[in-house]
């Protein structure tokens, strides 16, 4: 790997806090839900290196984390935090950003003038 520093993905899971264990996170890359530098990660001995980034589908979220630094072991959530950044994909696409607390709403449809409705037989 050009001797740069890398570390197993599936290690690096457990000490960012993200599986509990090894299995767990191997369960994870299993499970097509772990995807470095948008490529899906096929095995956990695939190497991460700082700078790389990571989407991860964890219950029902998504979360975009860009590797700062690699960890030695797994220590408390707040060191966890200290070796990965999130990244907010839409606001680094069209500058909108995430809502995360729900608070924009999604208008009602408006029907086209002249029509009531949405079946076929009113646009003849």
């Amino acid at each position: 790997m050009n001797g740069a520093q890398s570390i197993r993905i599936d290690r690096l899971l457990v000490y960012l806090r993200f599986a509990r264990t090894r299995s767990a996170a191997d369960a994870l890359i299993a499970g097509h839900a772990v995807r470095c530098n948008r490529q899906h990660v096929l095995r956990g001995a695939h190497g991460v290196r700082v700078g790389d980034v990571l989407t991860l589908a964890l219950g029902g979220t998504v979360r975009v984390i860009q590797i700062l630094a690699l960890p030695d072991r797994r220590g408390s959530p707040a060191a966890a935090l200290s070796h990965y950044r999130e990244v907010d994909v839409f606001s680094e696409i069209d500058g909108a950003g995430l809502d995360p607390k729900g608070q924009n709403t999604i208008g009602a449809w408006a029907p086209v003038p002249g029509i009531a409705s949405g079946d076929p037989e009113d646009f003849s």
